[in-house]
Parts: C-alpha cells; structure tokens; sequence
C-alpha cells in the first residue's frame, strides 16, 4: 500500500514538472491552438453532436429556452431525483424543471436524446443598461450525428407546440373585450382582458348527450385539424351558430367550448365598433387559439332579413348600425356614412371580418355567434364558410333534464324513484321549460332534495297545462278570426276596400238565397 502511494506521488510530480515544462518552452497560443486542433479531431471521431440553448441570447431572453425548459417538465416530474418547481404568473398549476446540472433522456420518434441544465458563474460584468443574472443558464443538447437532420427540424418543432400546450393548460385564460369608443390600453391594445373563470363543461352543460358529443368531436378535430387546413388550403378557423330561445344555455356553451380547448375569449362588442377599419384592426390584434364571439347579434346591431326588406338589394351597399339609428335602406345609410365620417359599419366589412382575406391573419380561431331569432339574420351570415355548424339550444329534453339533476341534487338515476322519473319524462317535453327556468326552482329548493323534485314537477305540470290551453285558444281565435273577417268583408262598402270579385260573389250568394226563398213562398 506505502508502495502505491509512493508511485502515485512520483507520477504527480513527473505531471506538475511537464506541465511547467510546456508552459515555459510554448507560448499560451501554440498551447490554444493544440488544444483546438485535438478538440476538433476528437469531435471528428465522435458518433455525437451537441448544442447549446443559453437563457439569454445577447441582451434578449431566449424564447427556446424557455419552452425547453417547460417541454421536459412532464417528464422531469417522473424521471428527475431533484426538481425545481415554479408558478407562473397566471398559472393555475406548478411546474417542474430540471435542477441545476442534472440530466433527462428523452425519446421521439425512435431518436434518444440527453438533456443536460448546465448552470456556472457569470464573470464579472461590465457596465450595461441591463443587469444580467450572476449565473448562466442553459440547456445542452446531445444526440448522435446521424440524427442531426431530426432533432434540428421536428423534434425542435415539437418540443415548441408541446411547450405552447403546456403553457396554456397552466396559465388562467382570459376574457377580452373591445376597449370603449376603440380607445387603446397603456399597452396599445384595443382589448381590456379579465381571468376567465367560468366553471361550465360539457360535462355540466344541460343537453342532449348524443349533441354535445358530436359538437366536442368537431371541436377535436377542428384543434386537430392543422394538416388538413393546410392540405386543403383553407383557413384554420371555423364559425359557429347558437340560436334558440333565451335561457337555453348559449353562453354556457360557449365557456364550455373554452374551457374544453383551453382557448381564449374575446367578446365582440359591435357597437362599440365605428368603422370597418377599426373591425379588421381588432381582429388583427387577437391571438391564436382564442374564440371569437359576437353574442345576441340580432339584438345588438340591425341586422335584418334583406329578403324581407326589398330596399337592401345589394349586400355591399346594406349598413349594419346599432338599433334606433336613422335610415333602414342600404343607400340612405351609405350617406349617412358619409355624412358622419364613417361612423357605422357595413354588412360587407362584418362578412370579410369572418371569412374574407382579413379573418386569415392568425390561425387556429373559432366565431361564435348567439341570436334569438335566426329567421332575421341575413343569408349571407348563415352560409358555409362563415357559420359551418348551426347549433339550436332547444327547451330541456329529458336527457338534459337528468343532467341538472345531477348537477345541482347530485341525484342519478337510481336516486328518483321510477313512477316520479316517468312523470317528469311524459310532462318535460310538452312544458318547453328551459334550462335556465328549472335550475332556478331547484336552486331554490336544493337543501330539500325531495321537495324540489315535487315542486318541478309541479311546474312542469302548470307550464304544460299553460301551453296546452294556449295552443287551444290560438286555434278558436284563428276561427273566431277567420268568420269575423268574412262579415266585415260582406258589410264594407266599395269605399273601404272591398274588391269587386268578392262583391260579385256576395251578390251571387245573396241572389241566390232570394230566389230559395221565393221557392218557398210558392
């Protein structure tokens, strides 16, 4: 053992005098430019390749970095001894990441992958405007040169959208809309934006099964569907028509939508919007993956039937301006436009904004839009490309009766008893209650399971029997109606309107019964 120490410390010192010996007969750029030469023969040899992510690239964060740094959270949590977690700002989750040093192997499609977070100490900085950290950061890549043509394109590429999706599953989404009067924020942003909070799912939402699983495969394939827009060479965004009753749970849907997603929300104010310039301007500032929506369009701008208003012949002309204001034909609003510097918006810049050459500036968006009445929207509005999918928020059907049962009693099936179960079924379809109606009467009795239930179909019973005796009462008055115009028709004078056929005919009829009651007379 004292022999090996002994040895040990006589091949020490014979190094230590080499190296002296090297440092005095070679100046220190014959020693780099060995050691250059030596490192690239090694590298040459090597079945490896590396690269290096830093955190800052000059003066300015490196957007790589980052999304390197959330992309191998979801599997440092699983394979790493020692994490750093962190919370974001808007975050509704923690993320982990790679302590310093430490190491992760990753796969893609057949190729392994070393990931190394390589952290040392920053030498002292020199004057600048921007202080940088006392440690620098980043990541080291390693892969085998054979592979270097995938790590450098899909894998790169891949390692961004996993990032993204991370960073919106984490993140609060958020709820937009158009800042008043089109004023801009400090930011130069014409949106003002709130936490997006809203608890509503598919799973929660009132309506028939088989529907809300048609609309989230649609949904799917639309997030899903990058590819194939572009195969096709269409624009990646499709549009979506509410329409039904109020309280049918359109809004509902559409935070069910954003909440499925993970997108986020602008709400559409029209008629805070003056020009069609100030449209496509806000459309050009909302992001990808976001919904668009413009709810009670019928309501909010007059926006009617150009088929039953004769006066709007052409679609470029018609004028689309808030309720109550002055002009109802295309040309008198065009003027208007003119006399007041532009200050409505027209039909055709309302079209382009959802499916002209402006609509294409993002991708990956989806238009919403809500209304009461869909016979009065325009036909322009409603064709393919524009609204691909109308959706009709009907009255509760029983599947979506069973639904808020569950979600505000917390009753199943087996929980109501089977004679109180088939009398809400035969009665619900003839009540046209709404969902938002009966949530209210089992909101107001939901500390008493069993007296809510007999209350609804209390309800239930008293609105069929309302529209029954409705229904009843439109039908005698149509007839009612029909006799009393017949009458008043025989009675009118020609001054008044009547036509001359109808007076030849009542003449005839008259004629008639006077010659049966001078056969009776003989």
């Amino acid at each position: 053992m004292r022999e090996m120490w002994t040895t040990l410390a006589s091949m020490m010192g014979i190094w230590a005098f080499s190296q002296s010996l090297l440092q005095a007969l070679f100046p220190p750029e014959v020693r780099f430019a060995t050691l250059k030469i030596i490192h690239r023969i090694c590298n040459w040899f090597s079945a490896y390749c590396y690269y290096d992510i830093t955190e800052i690239d000059g003066v300015n964060t490196n957007e790589l970095y980052n999304a390197v740094q959330l992309y191998l959270s979801s599997s440092a949590c699983v394979a790493g001894n020692r994490l750093s977690l962190t919370r974001g700002l808007n975050s509704s989750s923690i993320t982990f990441g790679l302590s310093n040093n430490d190491s992760l192997i990753d796969r893609y499609d057949g190729v392994t992958v070393h990931w190394e977070h390589v952290v040392t100490p920053r030498n002292s900085q020199t004057f600048s405007w921007r202080p940088l950290p006392e440690e620098k950061r980043g990541f080291l890549l390693r892969a085998k040169k054979k592979d270097k043509s995938v790590v450098l394109g899909a894998y790169l590429d891949y390692v961004m959208d996993k990032a993204n999706e991370i960073r919106r599953k984490n993140q609060d989404r958020l709820l937009y809309t158009n800042s008043r009067g089109g004023s801009l924020d400090s930011r130069g942003h014409p949106w003002e934006s709130v936490p997006f909070k809203h608890p509503s799912t598919f799973e929660t939402l009132a309506m028939d099964p088989q529907k809300k699983s048609e609309i989230m495969a649609d949904l799917l394939d639309f997030a899903n569907g990058e590819s194939f827009y572009q195969r096709t060479g269409r624009a990646w965004k499709r549009g979506y028509l509410l329409y039904g009753p109020p309280g049918t749970g359109k809004s509902s849907m559409i935070a069910a939508m954003a909440n499925f997603l993970g997108y986020d929300i602008y709400d559409l104010e029209l008629t805070e919007v003056h020009t069609n310039s100030e449209l496509r301007k806000l459309l050009m500032k909302t992001s990808s993956k976001s919904i668009i929506v413009i709810e009670d369009i019928d309501c909010s701008i007059n926006l009617t039937n150009r088929k039953n208003n004769p006066s709007n012949k052409d679609s470029n002309n018609y004028s689309v301006s808030p309720p109550g204001s002055n002009g109802s034909s295309g040309e008198d609003a065009g003027n208007n436009n003119n006399n007041n510097n532009n200050n409505t918006i027209t039909l055709s810049g309302l079209l382009n904004f959802t499916d002209g050459l402006w609509s294409c500036c993002g991708s990956e968006r989806i238009f919403v839009f809500t209304t009461n009445h869909i016979e009065k929207l325009d036909p322009a509005l409603l064709r393919s490309g524009r609204m691909d999918m109308h959706i009709h928020m009907s009255y509760s059907s029983f599947a979506a009766l069973k639904i808020l049962l569950k979600n505000y009693l917390g009753y199943d099936d087996e929980d109501v008893e089977k004679p109180m179960l088939e009398q809400l079924e035969q009665v619900i379809e003839r009540a046209e209650m709404t969902p938002a109606d009966i949530s209210e009467v089992l909101i107001k009795n939901r500390r008493n399971k069993d007296k809510a239930i007999w209350e609804l179909l209390e309800a239930l019973k008293t609105k069929a029997d309302s529209n029954n005796n409705a229904v009843k009462s439109r039908g005698n008055m149509t007839v009612e109606d029909e006799e009393q115009e017949k009458r008043a028709l025989l009675v009118e004078s020609p001054k008044e309107g009547v036509d001359d056929q109808l007076k030849e005919k009542c003449d005839e009829e008259k004629g008639g019964h006077d010659a049966n009651d001078d056969e009776k007379v003989l």
